[in-house]
């Protein structure tokens, strides 16, 4: 499943022949980025070669004859991790990483975590979807994990 831009996500934009417009851009919080020239473009949903396409596109209407954008994600937004770690908080995302990873990166479960587990929230669509999963799960940006306290 290809990557999809949200808010937090930082995006390296690179028109060639125009340093004026060749920058790095942040999402804000309702999913756009603004640029000279286009003003406010809609990136939310976006993948990046969709948004290079749009960018592309809104150049080419009086402003450059022949616009080449290319877009690189330069720093993903950050995932979340609660509950029974040694360190909850937000942290920056690595890639390929799991739940399990997003543990070690928070230090760790507490002595009363349950382990092996972990509830995962992902933001599918503009909702929440939620469940429970094994630590091999990959974690993606914007993922809240809550590690759970066991009962025993």
């Amino acid at each position: 499943m290809a990557y999809t831009l949200d808010s937090g996500d930082k995006l390296r934009i690179v028109v060639f022949g125009q340093e004026g417009l060749t920058s790095s851009y942040a999402l804000d919080a309702n999913g756009n980025i603004s640029m000279p020239l286009i003003g406010t473009v809609p990136a939310r949903g976006y993948t990046t070669p969709q948004l290079a396409a749009d960018v592309t596109a809104r150049l080419k209407q009086g402003y450059i004859r022949e616009p080449q954008v290319a877009i690189e994600v330069e720093a993903y937004r950050p995932f979340f991790i609660l509950g029974e770690v040694a360190f909850p908080g937000q942290y920056p995302y690595v890639a390929n990483m799991t739940v399990e990873t997003a543990v070690a990166i928070a230090g760790g479960y507490s002595p009363r975590a349950k382990r092996g587990a972990g509830d995962l929230g992902r933001p599918y669509q503009g909702q929440i979807v939620k469940g429970i999963v094994p630590n091999y799960t990959p974690v993606r940006p914007g993922d809240t994990i809550t590690v759970a306290e066991r009962w025993f």
